[in-house]
């Protein structure tokens, strides 16, 4: 893999395909893992519409091991390859042994989550809390590729806090460990979401590391997609809260026709009847709200707030599905921009 030059990035460059160890994937855009977002329907769609990869929801490995429900759940393939599983945790055991399980349920690739900086996650130790260990964290990278014959790649921030910046030692050191691609959050875990993502500081990682780096961070269209490739020196991009209420996004980014404006009501119920069918009436309603509200906001912002509430609390999936349809079809014209 031969990393973007600035002068050699063009467009057709987000369209270009890309290797992760032997797996090929299509094009340089990847649509990130989101918990309670990145699910099985959402990635289809992603997927249908033309993301490059899409990764599954994290997945806590101790708790797959222990066979719970969730885990299964996040786990599954939307029948289509590479299928990319991240598994979470902070013991080298559990985490090798959940690899393991993902490998023999059809998981292409392994991605390891140091990088969610959530409080319940950093809590137990894991996610970007591994970041201020180092030493473990490699300990885990290791255990992980020595138990599975699938590429492993690794998901993190830029360290930890500001006075702690890391990324590009651990990111040396889990290239040595065997790990075959890097993504870096521009961000330190202390700082969230807030603020502006820095793409000028992901660049020293891709200094020292020869494997494939995506760069990460407040992606939201075509012109920041070249934009923190020319500036971290990434060979591709991974686009997250972007693509929410717009699961069609990656892929238009990457050069894929989106939908036309007056499709978008159509994706957007056959969204919320894929979670039905997924997820079973009684949870689906409660997981798809979130959903419901992305669509509303970015493509029906005038809804009157009773007709939106309406949406968003009723229990009657039949109801749901007709005031969604009828409020994205009066909302969206094609003056509005669809991607």
């Amino acid at each position: 893999m031969v990393c973007l030059k600035d002068n050699q990035l063009i467009s057709k460059d987000l369209a270009a395909p890309f290797r992760i160890g032997d797996v090929s994937v299509r094009n340089r855009v990847v649509l990130a893992p989101m918990s309670g977002v990145t699910d099985m329907p959402f990635r289809e769609l992603a997927w249908r519409f033309g993301a490059g990869l899409v990764v599954t929801e994290m997945v806590a490995s101790r708790e797959l091991v222990n066979d719970t429900a969730e885990s299964w759940s996040r786990l599954k393939a939307a029948g289509f390859r590479p299928h990319m599983v991240q598994l979470a945790g902070r013991e080298a055991h559990w985490m090798a042994e959940a690899a393991k399980i993902a490998a023999d349920h059809g998981a292409d690739i392994i991605d390891i989550n140091m990088g969610c900086p959530a409080k319940k996650v950093i809590g137990g130790y894991s996610g970007s809390a591994l970041m201020r260990d180092p030493d473990h964290a490699l300990g885990l990278i290791e255990a992980t590729v020595k138990a599975v014959d699938i590429p492993v790649t690794l998901k993190m921030r830029l360290g930890w806090d500001e006075n702690s910046i890391n990324a590009p030692e651990i990111a040396r050191r889990a290239e040595a460990a065997g790990i075959q691609l890097v993504t870096i959050h521009g961000r330190t875990r202390m700082q969230f979401y807030e603020g502006r993502a820095d793409w000028d500081a992901i660049r020293p990682v891709r200094e020292v590391i020869s494997i494939p780096l995506i760069a990460n961070g407040d992606v939201e269209t075509a012109e920041d997609a070249r934009e923190i490739l020319r500036r971290s020196g990434a060979d591709a991009v991974m686009i997250g809260r972007g693509c929410q209420g717009r699961p069609w996004h990656a892929g238009v980014l990457a050069g894929a026709a989106g939908p036309r404006s007056q499709e978008i009501a159509d994706i957007a119920v056959e969204h919320y009847a894929m979670m039905l069918d997924f997820y079973g009436e009684a949870v689906a309603i409660r997981h798809a709200r979130k959903h419901l509200g992305w669509y509303l906001q970015r493509f029906a912002p005038d809804l009157a707030g009773g007709e939106k509430a309406a949406i968003m609390t009723s229990r009657d999936p039949r109801e749901v599905t007709a005031r969604l349809y009828d409020a994205l079809s009066a909302g969206i014209d094609d003056s509005r921009e669809a991607a």
